[in-house]
């Protein structure tokens, strides 16, 4: 049961502290927002780790093997969404700059806490990559003898909560953030480099092998 609980762990943060284009549109979500909104949305990001973990210990090869073939056009898809986010987060912070009023008055509501959740389950599924990498560590560190459900289960839960801790911890420095730089020209420079970034990561997905 422990050794599952501490393979689960670094599972996890295996997969989640690596710092990509999900984690950077998170922080700076929660810059923008709120601490609310931006621990909804970690724990979209969590869950997302937590459902591949649980497909990878029931699935294991058999679902790795069967998504392959759409590998590269689930690729494209999250690429495309996160420039989307990229380019939209790069426009808005250039109207409210230009503009100098209130965010509530040159950009569209901010998303609710529920959306938020939505938003980052959905563009962190869209990486077949996370069920891969559960599916590999899971074979790789399976023996023939049978694993117990009750020792998958603490698997699939040491994952999730070690991303959900990450995940977490970047909402809550994306909160102080968005606090420290409150000024129209801080918005401004901080909103702009973190859609250069997530563009950036989202091209190199596009041509990673």
């Amino acid at each position: 049961m422990t050794a599952a609980l501490v393979a689960g762990l670094v599972a996890g943060y295996g997969i989640a502290v690596p710092v990509g284009a999900v984690a950077t549109y998170l922080v700076s979500l929660s810059a923008r927002t709120s601490l609310r909104t931006g621990a909804c949305a970690a724990l979209g990001v969590a869950t997302a780790d937590g459902l591949y973990a649980l497909l990878a210990t029931l699935g294991g090869s058999a679902l790795a093997a069967a998504l392959r073939p759409v590998l590269v056009p689930l690729r494209w898809a999250s690429a495309l969404v996160l420039a989307v986010l990229a380019v939209r987060g790069a426009v808005v912070a250039v109207r409210q700059y230009r503009g100098h009023r209130l965010a509530a008055r040159s950009a569209p509501p901010p998303p609710s806490a529920a959306r938020a959740y939505l938003s980052l389950l959905g563009i962190t599924l869209l990486n077949p990559t996370t069920v891969i990498y559960f599916a590999a560590l899971v074979l790789g560190t399976r023996t023939s003898e049978a694993v117990a459900p009750l020792e998958e289960g603490v698997f699939v839960l040491a994952a999730f909560a070690a991303s959900a801790s990450w995940q977490l911890l970047l909402a809550v420095g994306g909160a102080l953030l968005g606090r420290m730089l409150t000024g129209h020209r801080g918005r401004l420079v901080t909103a702009l480099l973190s859609s250069g970034v997530i563009l950036s990561l989202a091209l190199r997905m596009v041509v990673a092998r």
